[in-house]
């Protein structure tokens, strides 16, 4: 688990390494054991009013396209400074108005032993077409369950994170 500290000094080493014109506000940082992404918010779309949503979507994803080509390089030349800095995968993302999205991540392999009755769970899941194989069907339970306990996740996570701080303080002396 990761510090509190740990985690405002990655995110203050890219904020002062990512160029100002790339962002309307503070980078989103995550940090995990593998990975850490940064996710950009840039200026959205102006078109008139009255425009189709449909439409204002496909420009945002456009931009969103346009901003990954355009940055290509020099996010890699970061993405190595920060991999060697911090030993960690860095993954992209950018989010334009509404549309959010990742350009790169990382896909850990997890091992599991699951016995009969969450098996046959998962094979449901995969008979019933929501999933191509087990693997994939576990992915989305766990989706799931991000998606409907955010705030019991992130209270679980800040507790977490108090724990790790105080192991790495140590006792008083």
């Amino acid at each position: 688990m990761i510090t509190n500290e740990q985690l405002e000094r990655v995110r203050g080493w890219f904020a002062g390494r990512l160029p100002e014109e790339w962002r309307v506000a503070p980078a989103e940082v995550t940090v995990d054991r593998d990975e850490i992404t940064v996710v950009l918010t840039i200026g959205d779309v102006d078109l008139a009013d009255g425009t189709a949503a449909a439409e204002v979507e496909e420009a945002r994803i456009g931009r969103a396209k346009g901003f990954r080509e355009n940055t290509r390089e020099a996010r890699m030349a970061i993405a190595r400074e920060a991999e060697r800095r911090y030993e960690r995968k860095v993954s992209w993302g950018v989010r334009v108005g509404e549309h959010r999205e990742l350009f790169t991540h990382l896909a850990a392999p997890v091992m599991t032993r699951l016995r009969q009755p969450q098996r046959q769970v998962l094979d449901t899941l995969v008979d019933a077409g929501v999933a191509r194989s087990r693997s994939e069907a576990l992915a989305w339970c766990v989706r799931l369950v991000g998606q409907h306990e955010q705030d019991w996740l992130a209270e679980l996570r800040e507790a977490m994170t108090h724990v790790a701080e105080v192991r790495h303080n140590g006792p008083a002396a």
